[in-house]
């Protein structure tokens, strides 16, 4: 039987990168999937990809950072699946620059994407979970939220924002049966990490030199989280709360 038969799931910035890698792992192991996130038409090729593989999935335009947006979306997720077992808050924004160097506009974006979103999506998801007996939110923090790195201020503190949250939900609601937890990757191939790659002065040495920092020597796949997600939102990992768990190729060890 499937790991994740029977349940339901939701993924905020589903259409691509991490998101889209969770959605189709989840799929393939039975779930039904509701992709949210704010550009409609990625979201709408991940479901069709499921729906083609026989999969069921639902594309939902939603502002993670909008109360209502979030509300309105998890509603949606559960009627159109008859309930909710699982969310997985991936949605995720970036900005370079230190302290003096951060605007309020970027920190204001990388705050609200990261940690309001991880907590307004919780917040609508929590009655759903409980409803359902209970369910697991994975969070989708980094390895910077458990060290820092230059040039990095509002997405460091964000993400070590979105750990310490994750232990909060986790004791507040141990006695519902939901579980939290966050997974923590080092830079992954996605389409935000490249990005800050191709600003870069030399994009091709600082990719070396990024790879370089990586014990394992590689980036990590979308696909490296997605494994690790499924584990996590599976009854395999029952007696699993409260954890940041790193999956950095080694980079926190060293």
């Amino acid at each position: 039987m499937p790991r994740l038969s029977g349940k339901m799931a939701l993924i905020t910035g589903g259409g691509t990168g991490i998101g889209r890698a969770c959605a189709l792992a989840f799929a393939r192991e039975g779930a039904q999937v509701a992709l949210i996130g704010r550009r409609k038409p990625p979201l709408e090729a991940v479901a069709r990809e499921i729906e083609s593989s026989g999969g069921k999935a639902l594309a939902v335009r939603c502002d993670v950072a909008s109360h209502a947006s979030t509300e309105d979306a998890v509603a949606a997720t559960a009627k159109q699946f008859g309930g909710l077992n699982v969310v997985v808050n991936n949605a995720g924004a970036i900005a370079v620059g230190s302290v003096e160097e951060t605007s309020d506009e970027d920190w204001n974006r990388v705050m609200a994407t990261n940690l309001t979103g991880a907590f307004l999506v919780s917040r609508a998801a929590i009655p759903n979970l409980r409803a359902a007996g209970g369910g697991s939110i994975i969070n989708i923090g980094s390895y910077l939220g458990i060290v820092a790195r230059k040039q990095r201020a509002a997405y460091c503190a964000a993400k070590a924002g979105v750990a310490g949250l994750t232990r909060a939900m986790a004791l507040d609601h141990a006695h519902d049966k939901i579980r939290v937890n966050c997974i923590c990757p080092a830079i992954t191939e996605t389409e935000m990490a490249i990005q800050s790659l191709v600003k870069a002065p030399n994009p091709e040495a600082a990719r070396k030199q990024r790879t370089a920092e990586i014990p394992l020597r590689r980036f990590g796949k979308p696909e490296d989280i997605a494994l690790l997600a499924v584990f996590l939102a599976s009854d395999e990992s029952s007696w699993m709360t409260g954890v940041s768990l790193p999956l950095d190729g080694g980079q926190t060890a060293s």
